[in-house]
């Protein structure tokens, strides 16, 4: 008998996809089937390059096909992703799929470093990733990604400035410290922040983006409510060390994006300075900072605990080195990796089954 695209069909939608929990037909995952006399061959369409399961889907695909056709049929398997979005003919950025706010309560808690290490991790991955340092009055990207020095392309659109941003480790910065001499301090009031981050979105050529980061000062500001103000944000990351203190302040910024006036869906808690490891001696965990802080913050609020990252001294030295963490081999690599595998698949579980996050139209 003859195999024919619908029998391919069928077989595969008894494969679900581990986090959606729907099958890949339904989801429009499966593309371009071929089907010879000595051959099958098919693409799986993940919802993310970053996908952790890609080989456990394969797998599933293979078996459910190999059920249905003669066993010395070639069976042809190719795997590409089309990152998921909810952003359908934004007016502002409508090439980029998704804006992320990595947010923490506390300063020091290391937020810029874990979004340094997110956006490098999931460029790496295949993802096309932005980054907006946010942070005005006190920039920290242009460290980690060693060019401080640098400064962005400008050029004229139908008569306007247009910021062409940075690009270092495969990621697109945009930063105040871009703009203004290293040494010196940007003494501003709110509303001159508001409006650099404002062109930051309007006024740079970002072009086609899976992933947009906005590493947002600590607290609760004027910042936080023109992002919000301005773009619809996908959802909000917030990052906490375990101490009590952070976790109070953490608390705020958390409760912050859950304001129905708000209502910005958090994709959950990372824990970072969660233990101290020595480099020596990888498998040994010191909880120098408390245990489970961020964890706790996850349970009480019912979201994700993404991840916890453990405090190295590494860390440090590639946050001021400028070479991120996640570029060299170690525990604290592939914990930034597992992380940023973690935050994509949670975001495609968030376009899949949740409505698009409006632009807050808020009177502050």
């Amino acid at each position: 008998m003859n195999m024919t695209q619908s029998d391919i069909l069928k077989a595969l939608s008894t494969v679900e996809d581990p986090d959606l929990k729907r099958d890949l037909v339904s989801l429009g995952m499966i593309k371009d089937i071929k089907i010879t006399e000595s051959a099958v061959s098919f693409t799986v369409v993940l919802t993310t390059p970053a996908c952790p399961l890609k080989e456990k889907i394969r797998q599933d695909c293979e078996d459910a096909v190999r059920k249905v056709v003669r066993p010395n049929v070639l069976i042809d398997i190719f795997i590409t992703s089309s990152v998921t979005t909810l952003r359908d003919n934004a007016p502002l950025l409508p090439k980029v799929k998704n804006i992320i706010a990595i947010a923490s309560g506390k300063g020091g808690v290391g937020k810029s470093t874990v979004t340094t290490n997110l956006a490098v991790a999931l460029a790496q991955a295949g993802a096309k990733v932005g980054l907006i340092d946010a942070d005005i009055f006190g920039p920290s990207i242009p460290t980690m990604f060693n060019c401080e020095f640098e400064q962005p392309a400008v050029k004229q659109v139908n008569g306007k400035n247009i910021i062409i941003p940075i690009e270092q480790y495969g990621v697109k910065l945009i930063s105040i410290g871009f703009l203004t001499p290293p040494d010196s301090a940007v003494v501003w009031r709110g509303p001159m922040a508001s409006s650099a981050l404002k062109q930051f979105f309007a006024d740079a050529e970002w072009g086609e983006l899976d992933y947009l980061l906005i590493d947002l000062p600590p607290g609760t500001s004027d910042i936080h409510l023109t992002l919000v103000q301005t773009v619809p944000v996908t959802g909000a990351v917030i990052v906490t060390t375990p101490q009590k203190v952070a976790l109070a302040d953490a608390n705020k910024g958390l409760a912050m994006f859950k304001q129905p006036q708000i209502n910005v869906p958090v994709l959950g808690v990372i824990e970072n300075m969660a233990y101290f490891t020595p480099e020596e001696l990888p498998n040994n965990k010191y909880y120098i900072f408390g245990k489970d802080g961020g964890k706790n913050l996850s349970e009480k609020y019912n979201v994700p605990l993404l991840g916890q990252i453990p405090l190295v001294q590494s860390i440090r030295e590639s946050g001021d080195s400028g070479l991120p963490a996640v570029l060299k081999d170690g525990i604290t690599a592939t914990a930034f990796k597992d992380l940023a595998e973690t935050l994509a698949r949670h975001i495609a579980i968030r376009n899949a089954n949740f409505t698009q996050t409006k632009k807050v139209e808020l009177k502050v």
